[in-house]
């Protein structure tokens, strides 16, 4: 059973920065597929950004430019920078993990607001 803890979120104001954490359990990170997914109230939830085991990146096209996933391998961890964030970033960010089935991680709360 993979296990996935995300840190990080808050509350911020508009055009400033948070880094997103998600640690994972187990030894099957280094094979997995990593993505980050937003819901905002009364919306679906929609993937921010991905990132594969061999470090290929893709983002959702409102946050392209201002985010970045990385992940490190030894430390079962992805993160999630956020920069030049605006009001409508503001939801619970959700740290999913891909490999043979799906894990998520609980969310954390990320508001932009002055």
């Amino acid at each position: 059973q993979v296990q996935l803890v995300e840190s990080g979120g808050g509350l911020v104001q508009p055009g400033g920065s948070l880094r997103l954490s998600c640690a994972a359990s187990g030894n099957i990170f280094r094979l997995a597929t990593m993505g980050w997914y937003r819901q905002a109230p009364g919306k679906e939830r929609e993937l921010v950004a991905a990132i594969t085991s061999g470090g290929t990146t893709n983002y959702a096209d409102s946050v392209k430019g201002r985010f970045t996933i990385s992940r490190d391998n030894a430390k079962n961890t992805v993160y999630l920078q956020m920069n030049s964030l605006k009001p409508e970033d503001t939801a619970v960010y959700y740290c999913r993990l891909d490999v043979v089935r799906t894990y998520w991680g609980q969310g954390t709360q990320v508001t932009v607001s002055s």
